[in-house]
């Protein structure tokens, strides 16, 4: 019943293409004009503020909506075209988990995934064999005949997460899947899903308003507010440019200081979180730290810091970055000049 990576990028290396969407409630314009585009095996994030109409634009992704203007292709479909039996075929190929998990909780942890298989009719060998896969991949063997009510939260999401898989989508749709969970049973739902993106090469579309899901699993991401898309791109790419979209998401303000302000991106992939006593040691230029950060990005770790010195040590600390290839921007006094 596994399908392989190799098997899932067999046509289309854009699995999910939307130009121009436009989605109305009424006289309430939730989506204005979306263009948005995630590759086969992305784990892409949609994120913004409550009401930013990311929700709004899973569930035309996967059909639950439909929408005004636009086009809306899945896996080569146009979505908004379809109807009836054809619209149902299309969506057995699209997983959802929820943040309320959405199983039955008088129902067993076997009967809840048995489900969509039996509604799609698979033969009851093939259907118990499949099961027992899912039930294995998601860690809970044990809970097998245990009713869902008597389930912890994280114990819930891995069933939903199992019967979300039952028919092999191509897609899986994850829509606040973490905000019901402590810090810790998080953790272990976002490494679930990583591993089945990389052991499996299902493309995911996580909607979230939580950063650190995004900085963890997502490799690229779009910022949505008041229904248009302010930026998207590499998760780590907008980090280290910190675009005003991603500021304001963040809350955060980039600060001024007097004599220069340079602000560094470093990454500790290529050693460079040891860099800011190297650059001390090669300048000697009297730098002070004024803000830093470091931020957890999927297996490895990168940071964002602002340095200060006297204006007339610039060309000095400029070619000392320059030589160890650090990424970098000027800040202050209305410059904006990046490496």
């Amino acid at each position: 019943m596994q399908v392989s990576v190799a098997k899932r990028r067999k046509v289309w290396n854009v699995m999910i293409q939307g130009t121009g969407i436009c989605k109305s409630f009424d006289d309430l314009q939730v989506l204005k004009n979306v263009n948005f585009t995630v590759e086969n095996g992305d784990i892409y994030g949609l994120v913004g503020r409550s009401g930013a109409g990311k929700s709004t634009l899973l569930r035309c992704i996967n059909g639950l909506l439909t929408f005004e203007k636009g086009d809306l292709t899945v896996d080569g479909v146009h979505v908004n075209q379809l109807k009836g039996s054809e619209l149902r075929a299309f969506q057995k190929n699209i997983g959802m988990i929820f943040q309320h998990f959405a199983i039955l909780d008088r129902k067993t942890v076997y009967e809840n995934i048995q489900l969509p298989i039996k509604w799609a009719k698979v033969p009851k060998e093939a259907m118990d064999a499949r099961i027992k896969e899912l039930i294995e991949l998601v860690g809970m063997t044990e809970k097998t005949h245990t009713a869902a009510r008597n389930l912890s939260g994280g114990q819930k999401q891995r069933v939903a997460i199992a019967r979300a898989l039952a028919l092999n989508p191509k897609i899986l749709l994850c829509d606040e899947a973490t905000s019901a969970l402590d810090p810790s049973t998080t953790q272990s739902i976002l490494e679930l899903l990583l591993e089945i993106n990389q052991k499996f090469g299902i493309t995911m579309v996580m909607v979230t308003h939580q950063m650190s899901v995004v900085q963890r699993v997502c490799n690229k991401m779009s910022i949505l507010e008041d229904g248009e898309i302010r930026d998207s791109g590499q998760v780590e790419e907008l980090f280290k440019k910190q675009s005003p979209a991603l500021i304001k998401l963040l809350g955060e303000e980039q600060e001024s200081f007097e004599g220069k302000n340079i602000e560094l991106f470093l990454s500790e992939k290529a050693g460079e979180d040891e860099l800011l006593a190297k650059i001390a040691i090669e300048t000697g230029v009297p730098y002070k730290i004024k803000s830093g950060k470091l931020d957890k990005y999927r297996d490895g770790r990168y940071g964002r810091f602002v340095i200060n010195f006297p204006d007339n040590d610039e060309t000095k600390m400029l070619e000392c970055l320059k030589k160890h290839g650090i990424d970098y921007k000027v800040l202050g006094k209305g410059q904006d000049e990046a490496r």
